[in-house]
Parts: structure tokens; sequence; C-alpha cells
């Protein structure tokens, strides 16, 4: 039954790949558990699901991610009721557990000019800071940036078209430090990729075998970039979006905005367009980032 859920995640829901990975994991780390009770998934009841949160509690995992795990329970649950696999929603009687108020991590804008301001030695070089300077420049997710292909990007204009969740696309903008990079990278990528692979061909960042870069490649070399600066924060990929965000929010940019820039799943690229008009995000976006001091305004719609 989990096979055709994932199916369901997939087809109906519209849920990334990595969403659909994930809760994948949890609903088969559950049915396990039911397996040491002698149960099937026909026979789920509530003293299962308050069990299940115990081991949980007792393997010490946060309270976070306990939810975690009951969320994508729940929607399992309920499909399994959809298809009257279920009488009752167990479900029901779980409450989820509370949680610490968790600020995210950022860099000042000093850390970031810092992580940022290193000149490279070679392609692989210009890569790296391309990618990291790409990623503040847009706010984007790293799952976001790393499969893009050079189609989806329109240096001309300063934009990208990204897929985020939900696989809704949305227009990213692109400042001037990264349009530089970009456009040196784009001239000096096409001698690193692997000719024989169309997917390789259309991957606008790539690794060291000329293939599309994963998001563990990313991590891989932020975790250098960062022992190589001596910054003392846990930093990741996400740590530039958030960065992005409380950056041009100090810089006066309203919150709504920051919202749509960032492209929450519950608005569409059509709702974004409807309450703030593209060159009106362009003007924010050129006033408020600080990497963005110049945009062309003369644009046109991507795709």
């Amino acid at each position: 039954m989990l096979k055709q859920y994932i199916e369901y995640l997939h087809s109906v829901k519209n849920l990334s790949s990595h969403s659909i990975r994930a809760y994948g994991r949890d609903i088969e780390e559950f049915i396990v558990f039911l397996k040491t009770r002698d149960k099937e998934i026909k026979d789920i009841e509530l003293d299962d699901l308050r069990g299940y949160i115990s081991r949980l509690s007792r393997k010490k995992l946060s309270a976070g991610t306990i939810n975690r795990n009951m969320s994508a329970l729940r929607g399992f649950i309920g499909f399994l009721r959809k298809q009257k696999i279920l009488d009752v929603n167990p479900a029901n009687g779980v409450r989820s557990l509370k949680t610490g108020r968790q600020l995210p991590s950022f860099l000042f804008e000093e850390e970031m000019d810092k992580i940022l301001s290193h000149d490279f030695k070679d392609f692989w070089g210009l890569r790296d800071k391309t990618i990291f300077e790409f990623l503040y420049s847009t706010g984007c997710r790293i799952s976001e940036a790393t499969a893009l292909n050079t189609g989806d990007v329109d240096l001309k204009n300063g934009m990208a078209i990204v897929q985020g969740k939900g696989r809704k696309d949305r227009i990213v903008f692109i400042g001037k430090n990264a349009k530089s990079l970009l456009s040196e990278y784009l001239s000096r990528r096409k001698h690193f990729t692997r000719g024989s692979d169309p997917e390789s061909l259309k991957a606008l960042f790539i690794n060291h075998h000329g293939r599309r870069i994963t998001d563990r490649g990313v991590r891989y070399i932020l975790t250098r970039f960062i022992e190589r600066d001596e910054i003392m924060k846990k930093v990741t990929p996400h740590t530039f979006r958030h960065s992005f965000a409380t950056h041009i929010l100090n810089r006066g940019a309203d919150i709504r905005v920051v919202q749509e820039l960032l492209g929450h799943s519950s608005l569409s690229t059509t709702q974004i367009y409807t309450h703030i008009g593209l060159d009106k995000l362009k003007k924010i976006y050129q006033e408020a980032h600080p990497h963005a001091r110049y945009i062309p305004e003369n644009h046109r719609q991507v795709r």
C-alpha cells in the first residue's frame, strides 16, 4: 500500500522528490515497528501510534522530528481511510508535541562578504563562488538551484525560473554580482561538461565529472569555505536563504514582499504577480539586496 501512496504523493499532491523520499522513510520505519507488534497496516490503532511516539522519544529525537514523523503518518492514514482499508482514523487521537521556536541561522552582511570576497584560481573556484553568490542573490533553496538548467536563466534581464515546492515555478532575480559571475562561468562551463550526456549538457551547475552537481556536493564545498574563513557558526546552503531574507528585511523590504521572493508554497506564480507587480518586485529587490545594485529596466517575461 505504501507504493500506491508514494505514487499518490507524486501524481496528485505534486510533492517534491525530496519530500516524497522523506515521507517514505518515515512510513517505512513505522511499518517495521508494526511488525514488532505482529500487526499489519490494516490493524493500526491509537495505541500503536502512541507506542511509536514513545519509541521515537526514547531515541532522543527532537519534538520537531517526531512531529514530522507523525505528519507523514497522518497523511498515510488519511489515504488508507480513503481506500477503505481503515474504518476509523486513529491519528485523530494524537496531538503534536510542543516545540520551542527556533530562530533560523543567518550570516551578518560582513560574514557573507567574507565568504564571497575570495578570488578564484581556476574554473572550479569560479563555480563554487558562483553557486554561493547565486544562492544569496536569489534566496533559492539548494534543491532549486541544483535542479536548474542553463535554459532557465535569463542573464540579459537578470532573472531565472526555479521550481519550488509542489512543483510550482517562480521567477527569482539575479543581482549584479551573481550576474557577472554567472556570465563568466557559463562562458567557460562548456569545456567541462560530459559531452555525451544530455542531462549534463543542460545542467547549470556541474561537478568535477561534468555532471549535474548534487545538494550533497554543494554542502561539501561549503564546509571547506567555512573552515577556510574560520566562521564559528553552523552554516548550510539554507543559511544563504535565511541571510537573503534577513538582509533585505533589515534594509527596509516589507515582509510580504520577502514571502513572495522566497516563493512560499502557498503562493502560486500567478498570485505573486497579482499581489505585487513584477516591476515593483524588481525595484524593491534592487533597492534592498546588498549585492543587487542594478537590474535592467527593459525586462521581458521569462518563457
